[in-house]
């Protein structure tokens, strides 16, 4: 069936520039829905793993680690793994999906873990939730000298005017713009590199509800907001578009990574 490409709105913004007290109430959504959370986020491609680990590193530590959907590849490439979230409801999913790691439940700008133990700290789909600056120094009194920071995010692919509208009925807010000139990381980590890959994940009309329903505005809205947005989502997916509703959908993705390795 040919669908006409709908009318694009008004492109989400990039990166929230959040404050502290902005940071820990919009993360605070996360404290409990661990295990829906591990069941519908998608994983990472494997070109973008390439590009974070450095090559030769033995350890590292991933800083709001989640449920462990980045951790269980850097387990996957034979590193030993620590994990930190706040979240015990995040790690209990975590745990079960990659025993070899070091589970630890405290804050990325405060493991309490002992310093100059790691080739590589990560982040993924985490960073906007931590202190740019606090959370670097952490990295860098984490890592050995010449340690990598890494930095992933997985956003929906808003260069595609159906998927672009799709974020705006989502509210999907922790969408972050792919900009290659805004630094990330702070000192004393230096130049930043970047890469980006396009690709596609395969699911249904169900699958992005229950995807709509694992992120952070969806999770501290009231039960009215939330119907509304349940309406809206049904509306687009299957009237608008024309998908039936067990149909499978290519849903086209972006990944953007940062890296950059600590200086004296």
């Amino acid at each position: 069936m040919s669908r006409p490409d709908p009318p694009v709105p008004p492109r989400p913004a990039g990166d929230p520039r959040l404050d502290e007290g902005s940071r820990r109430t919009l993360g605070a959504a996360f404290q409990a829905g661990g295990e829906h959370y591990h069941a519908v986020r998608p994983t990472y491609p494997e070109q973008i793993v390439d590009f974070m680990v450095p090559a030769g590193a033995r350890t590292a530590v991933d800083l709001g680690a989640g449920t462990g959907l980045f951790t269980r590849l850097l387990a996957a490439r034979g590193l030993e793994v620590t994990a930190v979230d706040p979240s015990a409801s995040m790690l209990g999913p975590l745990r079960r999906a990659v025993p070899t790691a070091t589970a630890v439940q405290a804050r990325a700008e405060r493991t309490g873990l002992p310093g100059g133990g790691f080739d590589l700290a990560t982040s993924a789909q985490a960073w906007h939730w931590i202190d740019p600056h606090a959370g670097s120094a952490e990295a860098a009194r984490l890592l050995r000298p010449g340690g990598t920071l890494a930095l992933v995010w997985n956003q929906l692919d808003t260069t595609v005017p159906w998927v672009h509208r799709l974020t705006r009925i989502m509210h999907a807010g922790d969408v972050h713009a792919a900009d290659p000139d805004r630094r990330r990381t702070r000192a004393p980590f230096g130049a930043e590199e970047h890469h980006q890959v396009r690709w596609t994940d395969r699911t249904t009309p169900a699958g992005l509800h229950a995807l709509m329903a694992s992120r952070s505005y969806w999770l501290r809205s009231p039960a009215a907001i939330r119907t509304r947005m349940t309406t809206n989502l049904d509306w687009y997916l299957l009237e608008h578009l024309g998908f039936s509703a067990g149909e499978p959908i290519e849903l086209p993705y972006l990944t953007f990574a940062v890296r950059a390795a600590l200086v004296d």
